[in-house]
């Protein structure tokens, strides 16, 4: 008899409309707000935040919508500074507790390091999802609105609960730890590698497929030190790393082969960063695996690590390189807590 009795609550609900949740969308330009400018032939900044939520009008049956304009920029000019004013502007909205989310849309070529950069340094645990389009508005068929509602309707779903800063695009979802952006023009651009996809969104339903791995958590720093990301390569001399190391960075992440590994001359140009008391993280330019103490020849990863490097795990050079700057803005300097960050 009670189950009849809940089951009438619910159709009454939602005859008369339950309350709505409210979600942020926090506009940053990218794609998704760009169209063709008629004079270049070029996509250029053009639409707001405002623009983007009257587009998709489906969202009025889903949430309450507050429309955030932080920038309207190409993600390709993005940088951390700007993230961590970002970062502190989306945790300044999910402290209200009438919201239940936010949605971030943002230009795709930094999308996966912005969304980690927040993953690291956001303090509230609601769900913040990253959002945007490979095809630009004057597109005949774009791809922003409908990322956008499934956005949405991610964030406002039990399954985003556990997952930390996500990436959704083209109904897929991914970790902000984990997704790289594979391909330059195809919708089907991002994926999550060896991991895999966290889950899928068809319909009114967000599927799990698992529930991600943790990140270790940072306060915004007043200031960020000077990071370096340098990818060797055959024939490599080891300059580059000596010219980083002469610009006074705090810290250096290598893009090695293999396994994680460099040459003898750039072996040799890294123990003098080291000696400098410059952070080396070494990760692999190799798309799948990760970094591994495999070799013991000069420059091996076996090497590299007795040496005081830090093996990067399978983060991607640009990821470390984040959490590396993250890491030593917030004071932190000793080499086996610093590791840590890295381990599988």
């Amino acid at each position: 008899m009670m189950w009849r009795i809940l089951l009438c609550l619910t159709c009454v609900c939602t005859a008369y409309g339950a309350e709505l949740p409210t979600v942020v969308i926090v506009a940053t330009g990218g794609t998704i707000a760009e169209k063709v400018d008629p004079k270049t032939g070029g996509a250029v900044p053009a639409l707001t935040g405002q623009d983007l939520i009257e587009a998709v009008p489906q969202l009025s049956k889903l949430a309450k919508i507050k429309m955030v304009n932080f920038s309207n920029i190409d993600s390709s000019q993005m940088t951390p500074a700007i993230w961590s004013k970002l970062s502190h502007i989306v945790d300044k909205e999910l402290s209200d507790s009438s919201v239940v989310g936010a949605v971030v849309t943002h230009g795709t070529d930094t999308m996966a390091e912005g969304a980690f950069f927040l993953d690291l340094t956001l303090q509230s645990k609601k769900p913040v999802t990253f959002v945007g389009a490979m095809r630009d508005a004057s597109d005949p068929s774009p791809d922003g609105p409908v990322n956008i509602l499934n956005a949405v309707k991610l964030v406002t779903s039990p399954q985003a609960k556990s997952w930390g800063v996500t990436v959704a695009l083209n109904q897929y979802i991914n970790s902000a730890r984990d997704v790289r952006k594979t391909n330059t023009t195809n919708v089907q651009t991002f994926d999550s590698g060896q991991r895999g996809y966290l889950g899928y969104i068809v319909g009114e339903k967000v599927l799990l497929y698992h529930t991600g791995r943790k990140v270790p958590k940072f306060h915004l720093p007043k200031a960020l030190v000077k990071v370096a990301l340098i990818s060797t390569y055959a024939g490599d001399d080891g300059a580059f790393v000596r010219y980083a190391a002469a610009q006074g960075v705090k810290g250096i992440v290598i893009e090695g082969v293999g396994a994680g590994n460099v040459n003898s001359a750039v072996n040799t140009a890294i123990k003098d960063a080291l000696q400098q008391g410059i952070h080396v993280v070494i990760t692999s330019r190799v798309a799948h695996g990760g970094v591994f103490p495999v070799y013991g020849d000069e420059g091996g990863g076996k090497t590299l690590q007795r040496e005081g490097v830090i093996l990067g795990g399978d983060y991607t050079g640009p990821k470390a390189r984040i959490l590396l700057q993250l890491a030593l803005s917030s004071g932190e300097n000793e080499f086996k807590k610093l590791q840590s960050y890295f381990t599988y």
